[in-house]
């Protein structure tokens, strides 16, 4: 294998957040939204940062930003479901990025056993507390214990790539 960078590169110890940007749109993403029902109603913000993380115990992990205004009220309830979003879901990837909304206006949930929104039609649901968090620079590294789980393997997943949605091979034959 030959090695040389195609594109675009940067020089060691300058890596700039376009540049970051443009190298890790390449990595095609499934989009969640994270959820949680607290004294003051529920409460969700849209997450394209989430995996898998260990199957023993069995956790998951996502990263919001430092700027977000729910992490902190989710956080203080302490149980939550990440809702992985569909195919048709680009609204509510949409609905739950805006600030200062009331992001369930017009929305269909139903409620996990933590009593976290679960939003009508995901392709997959985990419900989980807060198990650990850890400093990831401009945002935090959250750990979270599953509770409870249910998918819908007949749910495509909405993708994100370079900056947009995309369809997926499936969907497109």
């Amino acid at each position: 294998m030959s090695g040389s960078p195609s594109q675009s590169t940067s020089v060691p110890g300058e890596v700039t957040p376009e540049a970051m940007r443009d190298a890790l749109g390449a990595f095609a993403s499934g989009v969640v939204v994270v959820t949680a029902h607290g004294p003051d109603g529920p409460v969700g913000f849209t997450c394209q940062s989430f995996s898998s993380l260990s199957l023993d115990p069995p956790l998951v992990s996502f990263s919001p930003a430092r700027s977000s205004s729910s992490w902190p009220r989710i956080r203080d309830i302490g149980r939550f479901c990440v809702n992985v979003l569909a195919a048709d879901h680009e609204h509510h990837s949409a609905g739950f990025a805006r600030s200062g909304v009331d992001k369930f206006a017009g929305v269909a949930w139903s409620a996990a056993p933590s009593g976290a929104p679960v939003l009508e039609g995901v392709g997959a649901w985990i419900d989980c507390r807060l198990w650990n968090e850890y400093d990831g620079g401009d945002h935090t590294i959250v750990a979270a214990r599953v509770d409870a789980i249910g998918a819908d393997p007949a749910r495509l997943p909405l993708l994100f790539h370079r900056g947009g949605y995309h369809l997926t091979p499936r969907e497109i034959s």
